[in-house]
């Protein structure tokens, strides 16, 4: 066994990033299409908006607590086997829900679960690249691009079942076709013995001295769930102003539909010209310092946005912290990815957000309720400030492991 087998990640190529990618959006591609999925289960099964979206909320919970439950069989060797099975039962219950309005009910759920596997297993996978933030650029721009168009495509088509789960059934097929060149989990075979645990290779540096590094795996564990707490709060309190953004809008500075439209699309394209960035900027700016900027300048901007009474300014203000936010959330994952090259931190990461994707509209609704819309927006803001503490800190602490696990110079050891 070499040192290189403890810790090696892969250069970024066409086939381990297109495998990546095109199974992350089979995996979230129910979090994106869910206004239209509501609308095609009314059809299917002749239900109300509220019972409708409550059937929508419990596929996408099913699809969080599925990627969070069988992420760590996805930091080893069953990534593979994970993706594989996810994607299958995706097609399997998409279809069904697509083909047979009798089967609506359990091919949602199935393919909600199915979903979970998709996320897990690609969210992993993103750590075994190098150059963790410009591969979270290049994921955020995919996922983005193909989204957006997917977004644009269906209406056109139509929002019938067979349109909208037939959709989500395809591109699990797709991703079921790409999923051999899924990269492995680096750390391979349990024989390693304790430094597999440790997933840390052996450095020698010039003057021959032998060292095992870089720091403790139960650091790595503590920043690695604290990781996931300060992520699932702060995507929880930034999909609380996207939920409520339309009717914030409406009331506080009479945005129209036409206007949300606007504000929603310019929103996805800054989302795209923020993966641009990240995958030209890479980590030359290292990590720490732009994510706390980052959560800074958001939170500033959910407040001004809190108090905005013109249309045109809420637009632009709601356009520059979704850029912000999609930025941000791109750090989020390069930090995990960073912290394991196995892809323990970054494989959960995802389907940790999924959780506040299916809850924020009622969270939104309650601190709206209880706050009213100024205070709504302070209290986003603040929680922004706080969670850049800890959230800086632990990028701070991925960037020093990323970098001293990197070996001076490696030579190959008896198994």
């Amino acid at each position: 066994m070499t040192a290189t087998d403890l810790g090696t990640r892969v250069p970024l190529r066409l086939p381990t990033a297109a495998a990546t990618f095109a199974i992350g959006i089979a995996g979230y591609l129910g979090v994106n299409l869910s206004p239209y999925m509501i609308t095609a289960a009314q059809t299917a099964l002749d239900l109300d908006v509220l019972t409708a979206s409550w059937l929508i909320t419990a596929t996408l919970l099913l699809t969080a607590v599925a990627g969070l439950a069988i992420a760590p069989l996805c930091a080893g060797v069953h990534r593979r086997t994970v993706a594989r099975a996810g994607l299958a039962l995706g097609a399997l219950g998409f279809g069904a829900a697509a083909l047979a309005p009798a089967l609506t009910l359990a091919g949602l759920l199935v393919g909600g679960i199915g979903a979970g596997g998709a996320v897990a297993a690609s969210g992993a996978a993103l750590a075994a690249f190098r150059n963790p933030d410009r591969v979270a650029g290049f994921n955020g721009l995919a996922n983005r691009g193909v989204i957006t168009i997917v977004l644009a495509v269906i209406p056109l088509i139509g929002l019938a079942p067979l349109d909208v789960f037939g959709t989500l059934a395809l591109f699990s097929l797709l991703g079921l076709l790409v999923s051999a060149w899924l990269p492995a989990a680096p750390v391979i075979g349990p024989q390693a013995g304790a430094a597999v645990a440790e997933a840390m290779p052996i450095e020698i540096p010039e003057t021959g001295v032998l060292r095992v590094g870089p720091a403790s795996s139960r650091l790595v564990t503590l920043a690695g769930f604290g990781l996931l707490v300060a992520f699932a709060l702060w995507a929880a309190s930034e999909d609380s102003l996207w939920a409520m953004a339309g009717v914030m809008g409406a009331d506080s500075a009479g945005l129209t539909p036409e206007g949300l439209g606007i504000a929603l699309s310019g929103a996805t394209a800054g989302g795209l010209l923020g993966s641009l960035l990240l995958m030209i900027v890479g980590n030359r700016l290292g990590r720490a310092v732009p994510l706390v900027v980052l959560l800074g300048l958001g939170g500033a901007l959910k407040i001004v946005e809190g108090f905005t009474t013109d249309a045109t300014s809420f637009i632009v203000v709601f356009i520059a912290w979704n850029t912000i936010y999609a930025i941000a959330f791109m750090y989020f994952v390069s930090t995990s990815a960073a912290l394991d090259a196995d892809g323990r931190w970054s494989g959960p990461l995802l389907a940790v957000y999924l959780v506040g994707s299916a809850l924020t509209p009622v969270i939104g609704a309650a601190l709206v309720s209880g706050l009213g819309y100024q205070g709504f927006a302070i209290a986003l803001g603040i929680a922004s400030f706080v969670l850049a503490v800890p959230a800086g800190a632990i990028a701070l602490l991925s960037t020093r492991l990323e970098r001293a696990a990197t070996p001076v110079r490696t030579q190959e050891v008896a198994a």
